[in-house]
């Protein structure tokens, strides 16, 4: 019965918790027993049961119980298969709001060579807007997993592309995590590129996506701003915070193409 595979995979997290923290006592039984059952429902027939799969999946990754092997082994094969241009419209769907979800719990390593390359594919998916709006929506949580290097030779082209998509859904997603694309890239990229698209943006035929840019535009100010004066800077969770005075800046938790400027505009001072 569905419901008792349902439940089933509700009670998966507590009973890793409980294996994890009697480890000694039970040292294989999650990786062999449970880790397996969660991988098989994540492609089980019944809608419910594949939802369950899934948030228990994100709560073990959450938790740090699912070891990086089992990740790179079992888990993504299966979000790779399910995401694939010839899979069921409903699993691909699945797949990649998982994927998105996932991106921020992985190492850069494994999010870069094994869940990048499919993500950019489903950016251009011209079957189902649906994965294009996942993907657009979640843009700035996948730059940040992955960083700027990564960003600016894979995802920017692919972002430009959600930023002009038929689909004025699309647009207004792409304008609502501009400011978190932006953090991600240096700030010549923020200047030559990342400006002309929002301008367009805020210029849009469509009043919901220049709606969306006009209340993106003072966060996507502030990436420009020098964080040792501007004060402004990034939460891991993607939201813009005000660093109180007596707080050391050095603490700052910027990314490199940031301190960079901070540093050159140091030097240009002296």
């Amino acid at each position: 019965e569905p419901t008792v595979r349902t439940e089933l995979m509700e009670q998966i997290p507590p009973i890793a918790i409980f294996l994890q923290e009697s480890r000694p006592k039970f040292p294989t039984a999650f990786f062999e027993y449970l880790m397996p059952i969660v991988v098989r429902y994540l492609t089980d027939v019944n809608n419910q049961v594949r939802k369950a799969g899934q948030e228990a999946l994100l709560i073990l990754l959450e938790q740090d119980l699912v070891a990086q092997s089992d990740i790179e082994n079992k888990v993504c094969p299966i979000l790779l298969d399910l995401s694939a241009p010839d899979s069921d419209d409903e699993y691909k769907v699945e797949a990649v709001n998982i994927i998105c979800k996932m991106a921020s719990m992985l190492s850069r390593t494994t999010v870069e060579h094994m869940l990048l390359p499919r993500f950019c594919e489903l950016c251009s998916d011209g079957k189902l807007f649906q994965v294009r709006k996942i993907c657009a929506a979640n843009f700035g949580d996948i730059c940040n997993a992955v960083g700027q290097e990564a960003t600016e030779r894979m995802l920017i082209p692919k972002f430009f592309e959600l930023c002009s998509d038929s689909v004025w859904g699309m647009r207004k997603a792409c304008a609502e995590c501009f400011m978190a694309v932006s953090y991600t890239t240096s700030p010549e990229v923020r200047r030559s590129k990342l400006s002309p698209v929002f301008i367009s943006l805020i210029s849009d035929t469509c009043r919901w996506v220049r709606q969306a840019a006009f209340q993106s535009l003072g966060p996507f100010i502030s990436t420009f701003a020098n964080p040792s004066s501007a004060g402004l800077y990034i939460r891991e969770d993607g939201t813009l915070s005000i660093r109180p005075p007596a707080q050391d800046v050095n603490a700052n938790p910027c990314q490199p193409s940031h301190n960079t400027t901070v540093m050159s505009s140091s030097a240009n001072a002296a």
